[in-house]
């Protein structure tokens, strides 16, 4: 397998969760997806490829550093980019009580 440690670009496809809306896996192209850490694969679900695309550092992604992404492929294989976080979630959870969230 060729090291990607200091790649400047490569060519990467896009998979969309089964099992979680807006969780995608970033991977290199090449990648057998099948060959992903088994809980890695079991969280995610079956994968559905959405694009393949070119990754530079300079890279515009929606809601991921394109550097980021690429490092990760580059030491784990992978990049896993997580759902948004819910803002009504998140406006309740800070509203709450601080002694409701101690236990």
């Amino acid at each position: 397998m060729t090291s990607y440690t200091n790649a400047t670009k490569r060519f990467c496809s896009v998979y969309k969760s089964s099992k979680r809306a807006e969780m995608y896996l970033y991977v290199d192209r090449s990648q057998d997806v099948s060959k992903l850490p088994e809980a890695l694969m079991q969280a995610f679900g079956a994968p559905t490829k959405v694009l393949d695309l070119i990754l530079t550092p300079e890279k515009e992604l929606a809601r991921a550093d394109a550097s980021t992404v690429l490092e990760a492929i580059a030491e784990k294989e992978f990049y896993l980019q997580m759902p948004p976080v819910d803002s009504e979630s998140a406006e309740n959870l800070a509203m709450a009580p601080r002694d409701s969230l101690n236990g």
